[in-house]
């Protein structure tokens, strides 16, 4: 397999899933038992990609197995990334902390095993076949170094009727991103919706356009993730060593403030579903019960 040739799938699932109430990137939600990961791995094999890496904890590799990777192993190459905590972060944790340190740390873990395009999402999102198709599309023809892209969602279509959310609502130009802010704490309204800051309600665009992590990079990523994730470190990590974390979306909206990189906003046709919140689960079963219906996908998505 050359490297011209390679399309490398990166899933991040090494979080703890607190609002959860558990690990819920295996949760079960498929007619035939399959988690959302399974719908996003078959989705993209059906794209082209041809390995995949799951970024997870050491402790979790047992349960990956036994749920996921014994099935799919036949179907794609599959390489294991460890979270770490202690990676890079050595001078500034503390003995307390359990929490991964975010999304950009994640990424970072995965470097060694990175020399080409690759794509990297969720592990409990799904995204849906088209946004698979897309990406596939630009790492093939279009992605270079400092030259990646995203996947935009409308905010309407992201959020929980069961509680608050954080998306990364971004900003673009021509077809380009041109900034992402991390937005905490948005819920539905009654005239839409709304983000809490410092005790007020203000209202938001349903029309946003936010990040759900889905980003199309090449190796050149990773230097510029090293380099803001070292700055993060001697400043927010030490000011708030049990808690800070750093995340995808603000490493690229930091990046383009440096002129670092450009960023393609790539848009699909599909819906999103996750599950944020234990009550969000049911919607998400139906509505994969209904693609399966509509012979989307089909009923075992790993029979050979």
């Amino acid at each position: 397999m050359t490297k011209q040739n390679s399309l490398t799938l990166v899933i991040l699932a090494a979080g703890m899933g607190s609002r959860f109430g558990g690990l819920k990137q295996i949760e079960p939600v498929g007619t035939n038992h399959e988690s959302i990961i399974d719908f996003t791995i078959y989705d993209a094999i059906q794209a082209g990609f041809n390995r995949l890496i799951l970024i997870i904890k050491k402790e979790h590799e047992e349960l990956f197995e036994t749920n996921l990777v014994h099935k799919i192993r036949p179907f794609i190459h599959v390489d294991y990334a460890y979270q770490d905590i202690e990676f890079l972060t050595s001078h500034v944790l503390k003995p307390e902390r359990v929490k991964p340190w975010g999304t950009t740390h994640a990424l970072l873990s995965c470097k060694d095993l990175i020399d080409g395009p690759f794509m990297i999402c969720n592990a409990d999102d799904y995204y849906g076949p088209h946004a698979f198709k897309t990406m596939a599309h630009f790492l093939r023809n279009e992605v270079d170094h400092y030259e990646y892209a995203m996947m935009g969602y409308r905010l309407k279509n992201t959020t929980s009727e069961h509680g608050t959310v954080t998306r990364g609502v971004c900003t673009s130009d021509q077809g380009y991103l041109t900034q992402v802010d991390e937005i905490k704490d948005i819920r539905r309204s009654a005239s839409g919706h709304e983000y809490l800051k410092e005790d007020t309600w203000f209202p938001i665009d349903d029309e946003a356009l936010v990040s759900m992590n889905f980003w199309g990079f090449d190796e050149s990523i990773m230097s510029l993730a090293y380099d803001v994730f070292d700055a993060f470190l001697s400043t927010q990590a030490l000011n708030d060593p049990l808690k800070a974390e750093h995340v995808l979306p603000t490493m690229i909206s930091q990046c383009l403030e440096l002129e670092a990189c450009k960023v393609k906003v790539l848009s699909s046709e599909d819906a999103w579903y996750g599950i944020t919140y234990q009550e969000d689960r049911e919607r998400v079963v139906q509505a994969l019960k209904q693609l399966k219906e509509e012979e989307v996908y089909p009923f075992d998505l790993w029979k050979q």
